[in-house]
């Protein structure tokens, strides 16, 4: 079978072929089949998942790009549409969408801050940036600088001013922002070449540590500003360390980790002083650098693709090759090359066969000869992507997709009468966060079900009142619904974003039919299941 991406590679060049312009792939190779084509040549024969159907396609992308599942309406539509080219229409629908810029809001800010706490002017900093859709690298240099006297940073410096803050009994926890400035912008955590080079990781050096420690020790939090910001100390001598297996004392200037350190600026008594911060933020995200540019291609893949090429997202080493080389310099090359234009890198990825392909294999496949083949999906590793990887949905996600659902969302998204967010949605958040995110500092990085999660569900009176019948909502409409078949395509489409197959038609007809006095608590429980299942909280 020839799947969705290649068939519209395959059409679009007949097209223009037949009105005489060049195919696609005369001069310019499409980067959506130049990635398809490497994942290929290192599957070792292994015959690759289908592709996704047009339901299951269509939940995935508007999870990744919208943050939430789609509603009944926009699924019917899309399933219905004969159009070949409907998956890059959705796909450019999407990106333009007031819904993109809050849901990389959303996806930036835990993926920055890791649940550290929330600030109004940074979420309107990240909101504004992705509205404008700012590129990567001045949204690195904005946070890496966040020059208190230019506007449009205002809210970049919570980056930093959070990390600042001293919590509990610990000192000011600069070792902690290197570290994380290291991990998020380079792929490398160099905790552990603090005190020492690192013994188990040859590339990760003591001196690449201490230069960019040297940066951050003459950081303190400006608490004088109505929004997050910090001052910085002129840098007058390089930093003296020693190894605690070796006593020869070293030295370093300023230095981006595993480049050149570069010279401390020389002050003038009559002007300002001289920004070092500005200095690393303006050589640190530039299209030659390598590694950054690795590292952020890294991270959008594993964000669709629900794996890192390199993985651990943040061990960058030789030890720890990509699984693709190839793969991700193209990625890094190409990236770098569009000016770090994530929407444009996000629209290429999901134009792929790698993440249109399904995240099921049929039970048997038929093989060349016709014969049928068991499948196991447990002998096929996540790293081939060759089957689509499930992936980790945020507590926001599973929140603005249960309130799509159940045919909440549009009346909690509504500000109170006083402009502010209405403060059901707020206390909704807060509980979903406190149920189902990680732990303050801790990367979302993978599936990770816990025991708060599932309690949550088990007990928690929020779901349950989600359910409770109210005018429009999904209980009220099947509640309407004398057809059973309308009913059960109804409750599916909302719930699963697909039609019920004949089997939980079948057991969803005995169901009402054996609670026929209970009617709407039957209809309640059996929408309950189905959010609560691995269908539903899970981006498949």
């Amino acid at each position: 079978m020839i799947r969705f991406g290649l068939c519209r590679i395959i059409i679009h060049s007949l097209i223009l072929m037949i009105i005489g312009m060049p195919a696609l792939w005369a001069d310019d190779h499409p980067l959506a089949l130049q990635i398809d084509e490497l994942i290929a040549a290192k599957s070792d024969g292994q015959q690759p998942a289908p592709c996704s159907d047009d339901a299951e396609f269509l939940r995935r992308i508007c999870l990744d790009l919208s943050g939430r599942i789609p509603t009944t309406d926009e699924t019917r539509r899309f399933l219905d549409n004969p159009a070949l080219d409907k998956r890059a229409e959705m796909i450019d629908q999407l990106l333009a969408a007031p819904t993109y810029a809050q849901r990389m809001q959303e996806l930036f800010h835990v993926v920055l801050m890791e649940r550290r706490g929330d600030n109004e002017k940074w979420s309107n900093y990240l909101r504004t940036a992705f509205e404008q859709n700012k590129h990567w690298d001045q949204i690195v240099r904005e946070l890496l600088f966040p020059d208190a006297e230019d506007e449009s940073r205002r809210g970049a410096g919570f980056f930093y001013s959070k990390r600042l803050e001293a919590y509990g009994q610990n000192p000011t926890d600069y070792p902690g922002l290197t570290r994380d400035v290291g991990r998020l912008f380079l792929g490398a955590d160099l905790q552990c070449a603090q005190c020492h080079n690192h013994l188990f990781i040859d590339d990760y050096k003591q001196h690449d540590f201490q230069g960019l420690y040297s940066v951050y020790l003459n950081l303190s939090i400006n608490s004088g500003l109505e929004f997050p910001a910090v001052t910085e100390k002129p840098m007058q001598k390089k930093l003296e360390f020693v190894s605690v297996f070796d006593a020869t004392q070293r030295e370093t200037g300023p230095r981006i980790p595993f480049a050149s350190e570069f010279a401390i600026p020389e002050q003038s008594k009559e002007g300002p002083a001289v920004s070092v911060l500005a200095r690393l933020a303006d050589e640190f995200p530039t299209q030659g650098n390598s590694i950054f540019a690795k590292n952020i291609a890294n991270r959008l893949w594993f964000v669709m693709m629900g794996r890192g090429l390199v993985h651990p997202l943040d061990l960058h080493h030789s030890g720890n090759p990509p699984s693709h080389p190839e793969l991700l310099d193209l990625l890094a090359s190409e990236f770098a090359a569009h000016q770090y234009d994530i929407k444009w890198m996000l629209r290429e990825l999901a134009l792929t066969q790698t993440y249109q392909c399904s995240s099921r294999f049929p039970v048997t496949l038929a093989d060349t000869a016709d014969a049928a083949t068991e499948v196991s999906t447990t002998q096929i590793s996540p790293e081939s992507y060759v089957l689509f990887n499930e992936k980790r949905m945020l507590a926001e996600q599973l929140l603005h997709s249960t309130l799509q659902a159940t045919g909440n969302l549009d009346r909690l998204q509504q500000p109170a009468a006083d402009g502010k967010p209405n403060p059901e949605l707020v206390d909704l958040t807060a509980k979903y966060v406190a149920a189902f995110a990680n732990e303050a500092r801790e990367p979302e990085d993978q599936i990770n079900p816990t025991v708060k999660g599932a309690l949550f569900t088990l007990n928690d009176e929020t779901l349950l009142q989600l359910l409770s019948r109210q005018p429009g909502n999904l209980i009220d409409r099947l509640m309407t619904m004398t057809d059973e078949q309308l009913l059960a395509e109804e409750l599916y489409l909302s719930i699963f974003t697909r039609k019920p197959t004949d089997v939980e038609r079948t057991e969803l007809f005995a169901w009402l039919a054996q609670n026929g006095d209970g009617r709407e608590k039957a209809i309640r429980l059996l929408a309950w299941s189905m959010l609560t299942s691995m269908e539903f909280v899970v981006n498949h």
